[in-house]
């Protein structure tokens, strides 16, 4: 698949993370890491489990909150404590779990907390399923299960439903955790499929993962981490694979170290 080309650095980010240090009872699980994301972007980020990249990309999302460092939105400084105020930023996550009611179909989801009513106060599931149908022909134009409770869609499917609820309420910046994990090669695709279209839109789109294939086949640039650590960030075609796995193992850059 081919990954369009990573933005001018002239450009303005529209995520700056500087010098963030997270830590809990002492030790430091994200230490002076600064990362940043551009529009129409895909910024992967890779380490082993406890290397800081979920942790890292939670102070974004408002789960957690730095000791120390700065987040810049689109240029100016975020005030961001819990998640309300990162979707107030158009942030939006989609978890591993895709926090889906699963007796609940498309539309339901879709607006889960956040439901169309009609003029009496009624809930408005006529407008909520055009209005699911629309983000769904804009993002999945296969998607046609409007009906179905989620638990009977494919993992590929769930992902469109988790996606749309995110792009419906106007997200600019979309954090992404494993979203291919235990999907099949045509679900994982359409998931690529999905990543490529909001690309195009001009989301900044942060994916953590543990697959490094994933990571190529997806990002334009990948940020490691190795014990909460910044080991460096680098554009895709810059670096083979070899390259980022030396980084997660050694914690080095054998890039930076040819030059």
């Amino acid at each position: 698949m081919t990954v369009s080309p990573a933005p001018a650095p002239d450009r303005a980010p529209l995520v700056e993370m500087r010098n963030i240090e997270v830590a809990f009872g002492g030790v430091k699980a994200v230490d002076d890491v600064t990362i940043d994301l551009y529009p129409g972007e895909v910024v992967g980020l890779l380490g082993h489990n406890g290397a800081g990249k979920s942790t890292l990309i939670k102070v974004l999302s408002g789960a957690y909150q730095a000791r120390a460092g700065e987040i810049r939105i689109n240029g100016e400084v975020a005030e961001i404590h819990n998640p309300r105020d990162a979707r107030s930023y158009n942030i939006e996550t989609i978890y591993q779990t895709l926090a889906l009611a699963d007796n609940l179909d498309a539309p339901a989801n879709l607006f889960l907390g956040r439901e169309l009513l009609t003029g009496a106060g009624f809930l408005d599931d006529d407008q909520m399923e055009a209005e699911t149908r629309k983000i769904m022909a804009r993002l999945n134009p296969n998607f046609q299960k409007f009906k179905a409770p989620v638990k009977a869609l494919s993992g590929g499917q769930r992902q469109s439903v988790a996606i749309a609820r995110a792009v419906y309420f106007n997200a600019r910046i979309l954090i992404m955790d494993e979203p291919t994990a235990a999907l099949g090669v045509q679900e994982t695709q359409m998931v690529a499929e999905l990543i490529q279209q909001l690309k195009a839109e001009g989301l900044g789109i942060f994916l953590i993962s543990h697959d490094i294939h994933d990571v190529f086949d997806l990002a334009d640039r990948v940020t490691v981490l190795k014990n909460g650590r910044l080991v460096g960030t680098e554009r895709v075609e810059d670096v083979t694979k070899d390259d980022v796995l030396s980084m997660i193992i050694l914690g080095e850059n054998p890039k930076r170290r040819r030059q």
